[in-house]
C-alpha cells in the first residue's frame, strides 16, 4: 500500500470538488476562513507520518478538543463522570436544548455541547480556569509531542461574544444542579478549550494515544481508550454519527472549525481539515476524504 500516493490522490480529488460546504459563519473568526483549503495527515502506529495539502496551516480544532477534555476528565474523576452525562447518541443538533429539557439537565453524551460543558466543568473542579487550561494544554502537547500548540485568543473572544446558546445550556444545567461553577467560569474555560489551534500534522500525532500506542499508554488506560473510541463512533459526528459510521467505519470526532480526528485502532491516527461544513456541522470534504482513505486502505473496525 502506497499511503503517500493515496493521500496525494485524495488531495487532488478534493481540489476538484465544486461543493465545498459552508464555513461556520455564526462564529465571526471562523466565518472569514477560506473554504478552499484542505489538508490531511496520517500518523502510523510506529510514528511514521504522512501529510498532504495545507498540513502546516493551523486551525481552530473546536469540538475535536472534546476528546482530549474527556480523557482528562476521566483521568481525574473516573466513571463518576457518567453520573452527570450520558453515553447515548442524541439524534439532535450539537447545540440543541430539547433532550436536555426532557432529561432534567443531564446531557445525552460528552460530545454534544451540553455534555462537553459538563466535562469541562469536571476538569475545572479545584482549579482556576488558567490552571485547568494549563493542565489540558500539557495533556495535548504531550500527546502530540509538540510544545508549539497554543490557544487562539481571538477565536476564544469571538465565541465568548456570540456563544449565547451555550450560555443558555449552561444556565439550564445549573438550574438542575448539574453545573458546579458559575457559567462564566465554565464557559470561559470551554471556549478557550475549543480555540486550541493545531495543524493536521499535530492533530494526527496528538490522536495516537487513542490507538493504544504502546509509548503513550501512560496517558490513558487501554480500557478508557476503548470506551472513548466507542463514544466517538456512536456520538462523534453529532446527528451525522450513524452516516459517518456507515460510510467510514472508524471512530471520529469532528469540529465546526472543519477538522476531523479519526482513529484506525492499532493502525493509524488520521487528521483532516477543510473548513466548509455539511448540514450536520461536520467538514464536507473532510468526511469524503476519510471515506475514501478508509476504502483505499481497508481500515475499518468492522473487518
Amino acid at each position: 500500500m502506497d499511503l503517500e500516493q493515496i493521500l496525494h490522490e485524495i488531495t487532488q480529488d478534493m481540489a476538484t470538488r465544486p461543493d465545498r460546504g459552508r464555513v461556520a459563519n455564526y462564529i465571526p473568526q471562523l466565518a472569514c476562513i477560506d473554504p478552499d483549503q484542505f489538508a490531511i495527515s496520517v500518523c502510523l502506529a510506529d510514528g511514521t507520518q504522512y501529510s498532504c495539502g495545507d498540513a502546516d496551516m493551523s486551525f481552530s480544532i473546536q469540538s475535536v478538543s472534546k476528546v482530549f477534555a474527556l480523557a482528562l476528565a476521566l483521568g481525574r474523576v473516573g466513571d463518576h463522570l457518567w453520573t452527570r452525562v450520558g453515553r447515548e447518541p442524541s439524534g439532535q443538533a450539537f447545540d440543541s436544548i430539547l433532550l436536555l429539557e426532557q432529561e432534567k439537565g443531564r446531557p445525552r453524551n460528552p460530545f454534544i455541547n451540553a455534555g462537553a460543558i459538563v466535562t469541562t466543568d469536571t476538569y475545572l473542579e479545584g482549579h482556576s480556569p488558567a490552571e485547568a487550561l494549563g493542565g489540558l494544554m500539557r495533556f495535548v502537547r504531550e500527546a502530540a509531542d509538540d510544545e508549539d500548540i497554543h490557544i487562539d485568543d481571538s477565536v476564544a473572544r469571538s465565541e465568548i461574544a456570540t456563544g449565547h446558546r451555550n450560555f443558555a445550556l449552561a444556565h439550564y444545567m445549573l438550574s438542575h444542579g448539574n453545573l458546579r461553577h458559575a457559567p462564566d467560569l465554565t464557559l470561559g474555560t470551554y471556549f478557550h478549550q475549543c480555540a486550541i489551534a493545531m495543524n493536521t500534522a499535530q492533530l494526527a500525532r496528538a490522536g495516537r494515544f487513542l490507538m493504544n500506542s504502546p509509548d503513550l499508554v501512560r496517558m490513558l488506560s487501554p480500557g478508557r481508550v476503548r470506551r472513548i473510541n466507542a463514544l466517538m463512533i456512536t456520538c462523534g459526528q453529532y446527528d451525522g454519527s450513524g452516516d459517518f459510521a456507515y460510510r467510514v467505519g472508524l471512530p471520529g470526532k469532528s469540529g465546526v472549525g472543519g477538522g476531523i480526528l479519526v482513529i484506525a485502532p492499532g493502525q493509524a491516527s488520521i487528521a483532516v481539515w477543510s473548513p466548509g461544513l455539511n448540514h450536520y456541522g461536520n467538514s464536507h470534504l473532510g468526511t469524503l476524504a476519510v471515506e475514501t482513505l478508509a476504502r483505499d486502505t481497508g481500515w475499518s473496525i468492522f473487518g
